[in-house]
């Protein structure tokens, strides 16, 4: 099972993904930004990416400012963003079903909790 901050640094790495996925224009700064995390993380979870082989930086081909770079997700990369988004599909689907059963049992605690009864068909 892993620990809570390697579920946060693999959703931080699914967010940082999905977003050069969708707009691979996107600066240092940016992802920072829409990540919310600092601009130092941001581009140390971009280098990670590019030394693992799951994005590959590129120069703006007709760009001027030659100093611009476009990320772009590898092949490799494209699997891994599937691993992550399918363990992060689980991973909330099984704190849902815990938060359902406290939720329930504290209902219950407190007397909050309607019971259903089972609908009896007696028309034959």
């Amino acid at each position: 099972m892993a620990s809570r901050r390697e579920e946060k640094q693999s959703e931080i790495r699914l967010k940082v993904m999905r977003l050069i996925s969708d707009n691979p224009k996107m600066s240092t700064r940016q992802v920072a930004d829409q990540v919310c995390i600092s601009n130092g993380s941001a581009y140390y979870v971009l280098t990670a990416l590019i030394e693992k082989g799951f994005v590959k930086l590129e120069n703006f081909k007709n760009n001027p400012r030659k100093r611009r770079y476009v990320y772009l997700l590898t092949p490799k990369g494209i699997r891994e963003k599937s691993i992550l988004t399918h363990s992060f599909i689980e991973r909330k689907r099984q704190e849902y079903k815990d938060l359902k059963a406290e939720i329930e049992e504290l209902e219950e605690e407190a007397g909050l909790a309607t019971k259903t009864l089972p609908v009896i068909n007696i028309e034959k």
